[in-house]
């Protein structure tokens, strides 16, 4: 044994520093969580993103490495393949949960599966390594709670296999009834029994308690309790048998107050009093309410598709309250134990992630908690703020401490620990018992106070405050019922029409993809509810006009609003001071009431005439002399379906003629201006005094402007007549295309002009006060808002396809994405920045008004690839289209 240890060693040297290079893995998937938590509305299944992230990702990927670490260490034997092997296993479920995630959210049925099946090849090993180990192991008190690691594997294979099912079977019955189980089998399963597991020998090693032969007879009976209830509840799935469920979590109840009774004796005898402590027993907490609702949900849920949506609202605590918290206080106790090296580097990395401990549990659990709670949506995100606050700055001290203890055991002046062990419990004093400090858990309530204080004053309906006084109005005693769904991101009817008197009944179904709740100016409102869901409200006696809208942050912004429209009223009478009274203005530079932004509706299909502007680019032909004319017309056009608006055009389209050639070609350019107010033309193409060619002509004028192209590029051309902003934001600007000399052949060219519109009156122009204030109410693509999304530009797999794109302003800057495609040509303003020969590639066209170039890239495979400006806002305002693929 000795010469084994000795043979040993040299492998064992280095452990420390393995799993400081393992534990790397957890935490950038815990930096992947909170990515996610910020960017998951730009996803298509922003929920599975949000739990499998941190669940899938991180929570698995701790397993893997600390479930390994305890089973080497209670069973006295290495594992087979040791650290490499340890490397492989992360380096399977870390592909694995890639791939699945790219095959989720891209709608990539073969790659979901594939991905699933890689995570499971890496749990499989897993448990084969775990196997191998139990049966060699030596005697040890503790070995009997590896048994929890190879059945926390076991139940996840199947849980697993489940969510390969609802990945490619798009059956609602059964997913209904499947999310249940894959939910019991992987938290409470995978999850779930490996942590309570290491927690019987972790939770006294946290607080340097005594555990004695009680702890291990509780351990020993908790088990099979503990799998026969997951097993019950996952069967009601598969059998239809919802009653099953509450039967299987308190069978799970029941095996984890076994154990949890022994911590709680344990921490009477040693309170916690450090982040990692407060940590575990908070988790463990969550683990179990959350068991206790699911149950009681079941019991009480009429259908299959209720408990779904109360498990979807449940899955917040689930996901951050125990599966991020135990992953978080955990690792706050074992990387310095483990990681560091010594006993001072070990004592001096734990007080860094001890820094704040007390404020920091209370603001993340109690953020969560107030969470759940009824309350305004802004409130909501900031309190998600909170939460995601403290696991960034649990993060950012994890590695401090382990730069901290790095220096401490650098500093000891002796030589490196070369035993070749590694022990579980820190070597270091047991830390001085305390309350935690009155004033830091005083601070993290006023946080939490503040946050939900400033979500009500922001939205005070939405918290049940009325923000619209209800007249006094006589009650007919007569009832007006409505249901409302929800189409896209807009209400289904978004005008709801009622007798003056009557009392107003709104059923509110969500039958959208996303969480939305309905909320009324008098303080009336709905729950948020989960897709599927539903809620009934009373409005009140209706007296006068209502609003309705979702307070979801950012919801009522794309759209989800309503107005109650209060039948027989009286007409509204204000003084000059009432903004809301007739001839008001609010702001946008027409009378109240007749803004044609208020008729955008993205969601609406185009009428089957509609036509897009043609965005094929022709290739400049062989004449040297282009002489166009450009007839300057006052048209009223559609600028999105249902949305029409004067606009001032170049040859009667906005954008106007795409004018192309190449260096050393003369354009002669004939202005006719057949409008009602003066119009010129700047063409940046050209270089020269822009006294007389560019000056403003009256109506029935005519102008020629004459240039000759030195300078290769894509150019902005635009009336130049002040005010600037408003002639081009009416439509009064185009492209000219001077083809660089070494320009290679594609197989398509299209061209892009980006442009923002400002709507006044229906029919009318541009609204002067909202160029002023930059405040767009749509950003077009050629002129009409979301137009090849309705009407696809064309390419084929593997073709080379070069999309110029021309930055008209006159405000937005432009970023040019196309979702799916990497980009391997880039030319800005004249320059090649990236070439298909160089290693890199790129994802965006970034432009500033009146730039412009050009990108090309080759499509994978068939499909629909969508592309918009990554100015997010500016394309969920029209910017956006797809190319279809065959």
């Amino acid at each position: 044994m000795a010469n084994d240890r000795t043979r040993l060693s040299p492998r064992r040297l280095s452990r420390r520093d393995g799993y400081l290079l393992t534990n790397s893995v957890v935490l950038a998937w815990l930096v992947l969580a909170i990515a996610a938590v910020v960017g998951h509305r730009f996803v298509s299944q922003p929920l599975w993103l949000l739990v499998h992230v941190p669940l899938l990702g991180a929570a698995t990927a701790a397993i893997l490495v600390w479930s390994q670490h305890f089973a080497d260490t209670l069973l006295r034997r290495p594992a087979p393949g040791g650290r490499p092997g340890l490397a492989l296993r992360l380096g399977l479920h870390t592909a694995g949960a890639v791939t699945l995630g790219v095959g989720m959210l891209g709608g990539i049925p073969t790659l979901a599966i594939a991905g699933g099946s890689v995570v499971a090849a890496a749990i499989v090993v897993h448990l084969r390594v775990l196997g191998m180990q139990s049966r060699g192991a030596l005697a040890s008190r503790f070995a009997p709670l590896v048994r929890y690691y190879l059945a926390a594997g076991a139940v996840f294979l199947v849980g697993i296999a489940i969510g390969v099912v609802l990945a490619v079977v798009r059956d609602p019955a059964l997913t209904d009834r499947a999310v249940t189980a894959h939910l019991v089998l992987n938290v409470y399963g995978w999850i779930g029994l490996t942590a309570l597991g290491t927690l019987v020998l972790l939770w006294p090693t946290v607080l340097h308690a005594r555990v004695d032969a009680s702890t291990d007879r509780a351990a020993a009976r908790a088990l099979p309790l503990l799998v026969t209830g997951i097993s019950v509840a996952a069967l009601a799935s598969a059998v239809d048998v919802r009653v099953l469920i509450p039967a299987g979590m308190a069978i799970w109840l029941a095996g984890i107050a076994l154990v949890g009774r022994e911590g709680l004796r344990q921490a009477r005898a040693m309170p916690p009093g450090t982040f990692a402590g407060y940590s575990l027993a908070a988790a463990t907490g969550w683990l179990a309410v959350s068991a206790i609702v699911i149950g009681v949900a079941a019991t009480i849920a009429p259908d299959w598709a209720t408990l779904r949506a109360g498990i979807i609202a449940l899955l917040g605590p689930l996901v951050a309250g125990f599966g991020a918290q135990v992953l978080l206080g955990a690792l706050s106790f074992l990387l310095p134990v483990v990681a560091l090296g010594s006993p001072a580097a070990a004592r001096a990395g734990a007080a860094e992630l001890d820094r704040g401990a007390a404020f920091r549990t209370t603001a993340f659990n109690g953020a969560i908690a107030m969470y759940l709670l009824p309350m305004p949506s802004l409130a909501r995100v900031l309190l998600s703020f909170v939460a995601v606050g403290v696991a960034i700055a649990t993060i950012v001290l994890a590695v401090r401490a382990i730069a901290v203890g790095r220096r401490a055991r650098r500093g000891e002046g002796v030589a490196p620990d070369r035993s070749g062990t590694v022990t579980i419990g820190m070597p270091r004093r047991a830390p001085e018992r305390r309350r935690p400090r009155a004033s830091a858990v005083a601070a993290a309530v006023v946080l939490l106070v503040a946050c939900v204080g400033g979500g009500v004053a922001a939205d005070p309906a939405a918290s049940g405050i009325p923000v619209a006084a209800a007249p006094d109005m006589p009650a007919t005693g007569e009832t007006t019922e409505v249901t409302v769904r929800v189409t896209g991101m807009r209400y289904d009817p978004a005008v709801i029409e009622v007798p003056v008197g009557d009392e107003l009944v709104v059923t509110f179904e969500n039958t959208g993809n996303d969480v939305h709740d309905l909320t009324f100016a008098t303080g009336a409102r709905t729950a948020r509810l989960a897709p599927g869901a539903s809620e009934t409200v009373s409005v009140g006696v209706i007296g006068a006009d209502l609003a309705g809208w979702c307070s979801i942050a950012g919801h009522r912004q794309m759209g989800m609003e309503l107005a109650v429209r209060a039948v027989g009223a009286a007409p509204a009478t204000a003084s000059p001071e009432d903004p809301g009274g007739p001839g008001a203005h609010d702001g946008s530079g027409s009378p109240a009431g007749e803004d044609a932004a208020a008729d955008i509706d993205l969601q609406r299909e185009p009428d089957a005439a509609f036509e897009a502007h043609p965005a094929e680019l022709p290739p400049a032909s062989a004449e040297t002399v282009h002489r166009i004319t450009l007839t300057v017309t006052e048209t009223v056009a559609e600028v999105a379906p249902g949305v029409r608006q004067t606009r001032w055009t170049f040859a009667g389209t906005a954008p106007g003629p795409v004018l192309r050639g190449r260096i050393g070609d003369t354009f002669e350019i004939t202005l006719v201006n057949d409008g009602t107010i003066g119009h010129s033309v700047d063409v940046h193409a050209g270089s020269l005094a822009p006294d007389r060619p560019m000056r403003t002509i009256a109506p029935g004028e005519r102008l020629t402007y004459t240039f000759t192209a030195t300078e290769a590029g894509i150019w902005m051309y635009h009336c130049s007549t002040m005010p600037m902003s408003m002639h081009i934001a009416n439509g009064m600007s185009g492209a000219v295309v001077i083809d660089p000399p070494d320009l290679a052949p594609v197989d398509r060219e299209y061209l892009l002009v980006q442009n923002e519109l400002y709507l006044g009156a229906p029919d009318g122009t541009a609204d002067a006060a909202k160029i002023a204030d930059a405040r767009p109410d749509l950003v077009v693509f050629n002129g009409v808002a979301d137009q090849y999304r309705h009407r696809p530009l064309a390419a084929r797999a593997g073709e080379r396809v070069r999309v110029w794109v021309l930055d008209a302003g006159p405000n937005s800057p432009s970023a040019f994405h196309v979702v799916g495609g990497q980009f391997d040509t880039v030319y800005l303003e004249g320059a090649d920045t990236l070439r298909p020969e160089d290693p890199g590639g790129s994802q965006a066209l970034a432009l500033q008004p009146a730039q412009g170039g050009f990108v090309e890239l080759a499509f994978p495979e068939a499909g629909t690839y969508p592309f918009v400006t990554h100015r997010m806002s500016d394309a969920e305002r029209g910017a956006t289209g797809l190319f279809r693929v065959g």
